[in-house]
This record gives structure tokens, sequence and C-alpha cells, in this order.
């Protein structure tokens, strides 16, 4: 999708990559309206969004999760993030052992659906 972006609209090395109408990176109420228009189109095909928020901090939020569940160190998630504690970014580990607690959290790929394993 990245590449499809830059032939559309080539930039340098040097240059953002997502900007507004002017050019200018976007603001954080600039990320919220897209997202809004992209869901908004989305809930077309797939009606179910239409009942789900979704936001940046969702996504950001997310992305925590995985990388954690990776096994990627805190102190890295934590510079990514821009959090000044690790306080913070050790509330997505928290959400991250809670959901995988006893009985809890998605059964992997692989235990849904053995046959992924055969081929």
């Amino acid at each position: 999708m990245l590449k499809k972006l830059l032939e559309r609209q080539p930039r340098a090395p040097d240059q953002r990559l997502f900007v507004n109408r002017y050019g200018e990176p976007l603001s954080a109420s600039g990320v919220r309206f897209k997202l809004a228009a992209y869901v908004k189109a989305a809930a077309e095909t797939m009606s179910t969004l239409r009942a789900k928020h979704v936001t940046p901090h969702a996504f950001r939020h997310a992305t925590a999760v995985h990388l954690i569940s990776a096994g990627v160190d805190v102190t890295v998630i934590r510079s990514w993030l821009g959090h000044v504690s690790l306080d913070t970014t050790n509330h997505y580990a928290r959400a991250n052992l809670e959901t995988k607690g006893p009985g809890k959290g998605r059964r992997s790929s692989h235990t849904r659906r053995p046959a992924i394993l055969e081929a």
C-alpha cells in the first residue's frame, strides 16, 4: 500500500509521507478526520464497523499489545510510543497478561485450523 501511495504521490527521502492537502504534516485532528472517513467507507462493505469506535488510539494500543505479545522489550516499545515513564508502557503488558489468563484470549490459528500445520 505504501508503494502505491508513493507512486501516486512521490516524495523525496526527507519529506513526510502523510500530509494534508496543503502538504503540511497531518495534525492529530487531521488523522482522526482521515480515519473516520476511511472507517465510514469501509463500513459500506463491512457493516459491523458501524457499531465500532475506531480511533487512532485503538491502533496505538493494539500495536503495543501485539509488540508485547511478540516479545519486544517494553523499553523499546516505550521509546517508540514516546512514553516518559515505563509504568505507562507496562499497562500494555498487564493488559496482555490479563488477555492470556487461564481460559482467556484467542487460540492461535494453528489450533483453530490444524490443516495449516499439514500444508
